[in-house]
């Protein structure tokens, strides 16, 4: 009876024992995901800031855009106008330009015509058909010359400009960019 009370005491005690470790398993996991949980909380929180930098550096750039786009606009609004003088003795078709910021009338034999001209800044319409006309020439001929594509690109190149210049120079006469 003694060895059967020792036993079941025994087992009693490792019962117990292996119920403790269950438990401090349980307590470490528990610790472990709430420091896992701290962990990715802060890697968000990070994140959040992150985002926030990137937003005010492109507010501080887009306020900056903004500054230079108003300075255009106060440049463009700034006209300057060009006065053709034509002498009417002359008999040839020759003319003299003047440039006046305050449209000032002119005095003597001369007389202003009233024709005024904004000075246009960026491509003309030449140069821009002259190069997209080059490059699509370009592709097209070294497609369409399946024996000596380099060949048919430099042709469709040439070919190419020119059609787009001479249809750019079209419409840089339409909008009054360029004389006739």
């Amino acid at each position: 009876m003694k060895s059967l009370f020792l036993i079941g005491a025994v087992s009693v005690l490792l019962l117990t024992s292996c119920n403790k470790d269950e438990k401090l398993q349980t307590t470490t996991s528990l610790e472990q995901q709430k420091l896992d949980y701290q962990a990715r909380q802060i890697d968000l929180e990070k994140q959040k800031l992150a985002i926030e930098k990137e937003k005010i550096n492109f507010e501080k750039q887009k306020d900056s855009l903004n500054k230079v786009n108003e300075e255009r606009a106060k440049k463009q609004t700034q006209v300057k106008e060009r006065v053709v003088y034509r002498n009417s003795s002359r008999s040839s078709s020759g003319s003299y330009a003047g440039t006046s910021s305050s449209g000032s009338s002119s005095s003597g034999t001369s007389s202003s015509t009233g024709t005024t001209a904004t000075q246009k800044k960026g491509w003309s319409s030449a140069a821009k058909g002259t190069v997209i006309g080059t490059v699509g020439g370009a592709a097209a001929g070294a497609i369409i010359s399946k024996k000596n594509p380099g060949l048919g690109a430099v042709i469709g190149g040439i070919a190419g400009g020119a059609t787009g210049y001479t249809i750019g120079r079209a419409e840089d006469r339409k909008s009054g960019r360029v004389q006739k």
